[in-house]
């Protein structure tokens, strides 16, 4: 299959390295991955803060990214949801050049939505393989983000993936469904808020006794992870597909 990486201004900007397990991994997995260079922001936080004419640029520029490819991967659960959820309302409204080609960009994002994937639904669902051959022989906790949980209703196939791999102890996480109190904006408008939702899914995580929290979007881990390292626990992240690339011990 042909595959674009659609990184994320967050994992482009602070978290390379997820990217570049991203592509380790499919090409490992026979994938032809291709990093499309005039990619930019999905316009999420554009849409989120009251913007949706920007928003509607950035959709439109995506679409004429990506439209080639046959799958896109997103390593990020609230981009891929953006996407996939918000695309389809910013395209309702017709525009003047797709207007004047007959086509509205409503039906291109119909065509588009379905090949924006999350790493783990593109690994099961298209692929059809949960063992990647990863080799990780650390204690892990899984923390499924909110628009993972609840955009892209990811379910258990992020835990089914680490199920199978090598060494890798998986534990359960309490109050795993609970958000971690970073929701974009939501961690500036409302910061106090923001800190104690956070200390709560710290505190869960510390009781676990993993050394690694998972998740599928950076700036969760971001935020958890932050806390996690001011109040000493030891406990540090990796996103889900740093965790599926590795075939050594990481020390």
């Amino acid at each position: 299959m042909r595959v674009a990486l659609f990184i994320t201004c967050v994992n482009d900007t602070l978290f390379p390295g997820t990217g570049q397990a991203v592509v380790t991994l499919l090409r490992r997995l026979g994938c032809d991955v291709e990093f499309p260079q005039a990619q930019t922001c999905c316009g999420q936080m554009h849409v989120n803060t009251g913007y949706p004419a920007e928003g509607r640029r950035l959709a439109r520029h995506f679409v004429d990214v990506f439209a080639s490819y046959d799958a896109v991967i997103a390593p990020s659960g609230s981009c891929a949801a953006m996407v996939r959820e918000q695309y389809p309302r910013l395209a309702r409204a017709r525009t003047p050049a797709t207007a004047a080609a007959g086509v509205s960009f409503a039906d291109e994002v119909a065509e588009m939505v379905p090949k924006v994937y999350d790493l783990s639904e593109f690994l099961i669902d298209v692929l059809g393989v949960t063992d990647v051959g990863a080799y990780f022989p650390h204690r892990v906790t899984y923390h499924p983000t909110c628009h993972s949980l609840r955009g892209l209703h990811l379910g258990d196939r992020p835990t089914r993936l680490l199920e199978q791999v090598k060494g890798l102890e998986l534990v359960p996480l309490p109050g795993a469904d609970e958000c971690c109190g970073f929701g974009g904006t939501f961690a500036v408008k409302n910061p106090a808020i923001s800190a104690a939702m956070c200390s709560d899914k710290v505190s869960n995580v510390a009781a676990t006794g993993a050394e690694v929290l998972c998740a599928a979007d950076n700036s969760c881990l971001m935020h958890i992870g932050g806390t996690l390292k001011r109040q000493r626990t030891g406990v540090r992240i990796m996103h889900l597909a740093e965790i599926l690339a590795t075939t050594e011990v990481v020390r």
